[in-house]
């Protein structure tokens, strides 16, 4: 054989044999990475087309690596993520040192894309822009290209969210008070309209009142935790869904609210045997007040909006890789935010709640997570992770402006915590 042509084909073999042992992408998500919250789309895409994938628990900040093919190098390119091409070996060699007993670190499998339900009323879902506040759930879901699809009450009712893997529930008041916007909006069109609707829609499925329509939504949702599904809530979602349960047959609601005066007694009468995370709390009863009850921390904490940051926990990912799915992320200390429910205070806290982030200076938990029968919930104060105070009728944050949002990657690892191949705990 000619030398130069014996030069081309060791050559050519060589590049073949690269490009085959090339079989991994590589989604670093530590600082190298510009843009994570897109980078969870990618793999939320890959996982959508039947291809499985893992989560590197604490390997570069919570990395993810799945199957290369020329498809998917190309999508990372698309949407400007950060990706890192590597052989079969240097998988390998990474998942045996993630392997190894002395290591924080977990490689949990991903397999299946779950199917996403985002709880808001369905004007919203048609472009009816009657509620003058965003949501930063959808907000995000749309900027990382996952899909999902909405659901609300009659949905709830008639059976629907078994359908679903996983359940945001949109900034609702779940005791019928409209989000005790009474002093400040109540002569607004928007509030007049939302309170005629919603005792419309409360009418429509067999209840005198919405406090009564929000109950039964919840019993609901608190049945498809019970039979595996993960609900996550933010803001005023959080609290409101707790005190609804715990005030399951007592009027809570003074009577510009639901016609007729709040049960006097109603404060002795509630049960938290019957609450998701939060015990011996008091009501805030005056209907004029912008609050539900003493859970939330907005209105007594003294901190310095410069200073307002909240800190992870770091978990066990061997041990407990569930939690440390959750608090994934490039940095361990994220900016505070606010929202009508900012964060919870400690001691209305259950003892088997999971804290997952907490301002200990203020004694607040930031980021919460319990288990319900079969299935999971996570409770994320605040209204907006790169809004420190978002007002009603703001306009949306543009995250084009924030794609390595860390506060926005919490609520990211909660999307994608339902497609992991769950172990069981080690005792």
């Amino acid at each position: 054989m000619h030398f130069s042509r014996l030069l081309f084909l060791l050559a050519f073999l060589a590049i073949g044999s690269s490009q085959l042992s090339a079989a991994y992408i590589l989604l670093p998500m530590d600082t190298e990475q510009k843009n994570h919250l897109k980078a969870y789309g990618i793999t939320y895409w890959v996982l959508d087309n039947n291809v499985e994938a893992w989560w590197l628990l604490n390997y570069r900040g919570g990395s993810f690596a799945f199957k290369h093919t020329s498809t998917f190098e190309k999508e990372c390119l698309t949407r400007d993520v950060s990706y890192e091409v590597i052989p079969d070996a240097q998988l390998n060699k990474i998942l045996a040192d993630i392997g190894d007993p002395e290591v924080n670190q977990e490689a949990m499998k991903l397999e299946v894309a779950p199917q996403i339900a985002v709880y808001t009323p369905d004007f919203n879902a048609r472009g009816e822009k009657i509620q003058p506040w965003d949501d930063a759930v959808t907000m995000v879901l749309t900027y990382a290209e996952i899909p999902y699809e909405t659901v609300y009450d009659t949905d709830v009712l008639d059976g629907k969210l078994a359908k679903y893997d996983w359940l945001h529930l949109h900034h609702e008041d779940f005791t019928g008070q409209y989000g005790k916007f009474y002093r400040s909006f109540r002569n607004m069109p928007w509030y007049k309209e939302n309170v005629r609707r919603m005792e419309a829609l409360a009418s429509q499925l067999g209840f005198a009142k919405v406090s009564q329509l929000k109950l039964a939504v919840v019993k609901t949702i608190r049945d498809y935790v019970g039979g595996g599904g993960f609900m996550f809530a933010m803001c005023s979602a959080t609290d409101t869904y707790d005190i609804a349960l715990a005030a399951e047959g007592l009027d809570i609601c003074e009577s510009m609210y639901d016609g007729d005066p709040a049960d006097p007694q109603a404060q002795s009468k509630l049960d938290f045997s019957k609450t998701f995370a939060f015990k011996d709390i008091e009501l805030i009863r005056d209907p004029l007040v912008y609050e539900y009850s003493n859970i939330d921390n907005t209105t007594i904490r003294k901190v310095n909006p410069e200073q307002d940051y909240f800190t992870l926990f770091d978990f066990s990912a061997k041990w407990d890789p569930v939690p440390t799915m959750l608090t994934q992320c490039h940095t361990r200390t994220v900016k505070g935010f606010m929202g009508q429910t900012t964060a919870f205070r400690k001691q209305h806290i259950k003892s088997d709640v999971l804290i997952l982030g907490e301002n200990k200076p203020a004694t607040e938990a930031r980021y919460i997570h319990g288990v319900h029968g079969q299935g999971f919930w996570t409770f994320y104060g605040g209204h907006d992770p790169e809004d420190y105070r978002h007002y009603v009728e703001d306009p949306e944050t543009d995250l084009n402006l924030h794609p390595n949002s860390p506060g926005y990657r919490l609520i990211l690892n909660n999307v994608l915590f339902p497609a992991a191949k769950k172990k069981k705990r080690k005792t």
